[in-house]
This record gives structure tokens, sequence and C-alpha cells, in this order.
């Protein structure tokens, strides 16, 4: 019987005059099927056809530096990039933070309504936490190419051994595998596409738009408790959690998960007490 996956994939899909990575390429199909399916939607709605191309800039962007300030400041400032602030900008190296990458897209749409849109936040909300689901996933799949992101020990079949010394080991060293692991990437992704299936079906099928910050709500609450649990079986991103969860049994991510819990909750109980607005075919 299978007892465990050695994973040998390389990070790289394309290594010649441009390389060419699985997790870059996994961010440009999330972000191009989020397009599509946001231009879709807004053409189901009639709004302007600038609309879509405007917001595609603001969450592209705000995605990367959300993400990147997320890390810097929750997880690695005081440790090293208090004594090393040029680095903060170098991306390429690596550094994101999924907290950090949603506060910034509520931040740029916040921006986003203010100056294009002219309608309430949540409007946007709404929306765009339908495809969100699926990016999110996409990139869990690229930092399993990228061997990063999985869990603690297991003896379950489906055990991954990731090679630890991926940098050398493509640059010719031979590999260091880990003991067979909870794949904890395939996990959450799983998850995340479960949840945009919800939110697409909550979108397309059930009119819950109606409800301004249900499908914003439900997104947030299932997405970052699915994060909550998965995080007791996940290997920490930095050594510095180790003592967090020895004093508190709980580490960084699930401590930044815990608001967007609580404000998934309040937007679902909220636009449940309110009557569904009315289809522009009712008015």
């Amino acid at each position: 019987m299978l007892q465990y996956i050695t994973w040998t994939a390389n990070p790289n899909l394309y290594d010649g005059f441009v390389t060419v990575r699985w997790y870059g390429l996994m961010f440009a199909i999330g972000f191009l099927v989020a397009y599509e399916i946001m231009n879709r939607m807004f053409k189901r709605e009639n709004t302007p056809e600038h609309w879509v191309h405007s917001l595609f800039f603001f969450v592209v962007v705000a995605t990367i530096i959300g993400a990147r300030l997320g890390h810097v400041l929750f997880y690695d400032f005081h440790h090293y990039f208090v004594e090393h602030p040029e680095d903060i900008v170098k991306v390429w190296e690596g550094g994101l933070a999924s907290h950090g990458g949603v506060l910034g897209i509520m931040v740029a749409l916040w921006l986003y309504s203010r100056w294009i849109t002219k309608l309430p936040v949540i409007w946007s909300f709404d929306r765009v936490a339908v495809p969100t689901g699926f990016v999110a996933a996409l990139i869990r799949i690229g930092n399993l190419m990228n061997h990063e992101i999985y869990g603690c020990a297991t003896d379950l079949p489906w055990g991954f051994r990731f090679i630890k010394n991926i940098g050398a080991y493509m640059q010719g060293a031979a590999p260091e595998f880990t003991a067979p692991c909870h794949p904890t990437a395939i996990y959450e992704a799983l998850c995340y596409l479960a949840i945009f299936g919800l939110c697409m079906y909550m979108y397309w099928k059930r009119d819950c738009h109606r409800r301004p910050g249900l499908i914003f709500g439900t997104f947030m609450a299932l997405l970052f408790t699915a994060r909550f649990f998965i995080e007791f079986i996940k290997n920490v991103q930095e050594p510095w959690e180790l003592g967090m969860r020895d004093a508190i049994g709980l580490d960084m991510g699930q401590l930044l998960s815990i608001p967007f819990i609580v404000l998934g909750v309040w937007f679902m109980v909220r636009a449940l007490r309110r009557p569904p607005e009315p289809l522009p075919t009712e008015s």
C-alpha cells in the first residue's frame, strides 16, 4: 500500500532565457480567470465597461503591496526588516502574507468605490469575494510546487516528503527530504475551491448579492476558519512563532485570522437581518 508521496516537483516550469515559476503562473492564471468572472458579473449588472478594467488594476496592485507589507509587518519586521529596510521591496525573493493581501484589497476597494463606482464599498466587497477563493486555491498550488507551506509529520498514506533544501537542489545538490508531512497547501486549496463554488452559487443561482455583505461575510468567515484550523497541523512560517505556540497555543496566522472570522460573521448577521434589495426587474 502507498505509505507516502515523494514530492520532487521543480518550482520552475521553464528555466531558460526567462525563468517561469509555477507560483507566478498560478498567480497569473488565477487573476485572469477572476477577471473573466468579474467581467461577466459586471455585464450581467449592466455596469460601465471601464469599471472592471479599473478593478483589475486596483486589486492586482493591492494584493502584491498588501501581501508584502503583511509579511514584513506581521512576521519579519523586528527580526529582519528593521535592520534591512531596503529589502522590503524585494518581492521576488519571497515573503507574502495572505492576511496582508486581504487587507490591501479591502483598502483598494474602498478607494475604488470612492473614485470609480461611487457605490457603497460593500457592493465591491461582495463581487470581488466571488472569484477570490479560486485565486487563493491556485496560489496554494503554487506553494505546493515551491515545496513550502507544508505541515507536521504524519503517517497517513497521503503524506508528502518535501525537499528541504530546494534552493540547493535546484543548483544541483542532492535532495534532502522531510519526513512524510501533511500537504497542507492541498488541504487549503481544496477548502478554497469549495468556498469559491459556494460563492459562485450564492451570486449566480441565489442572487445573494441582493443582501449586501452576505457573500463577503460568508467568504471571510469560511476561508479564515479553514485557515485557522489547518494551522494546527501546519509548520510555522517563522521560527519565533514556536514560542508563541508554546505560550498561547496559537501561531501568528491563527491570531490574524480571528478578526477576519469575526468580521465575516458580523457581515453575515447584518445582511440576514435586513430585507433583500430588489432586482432591477422588480423595481
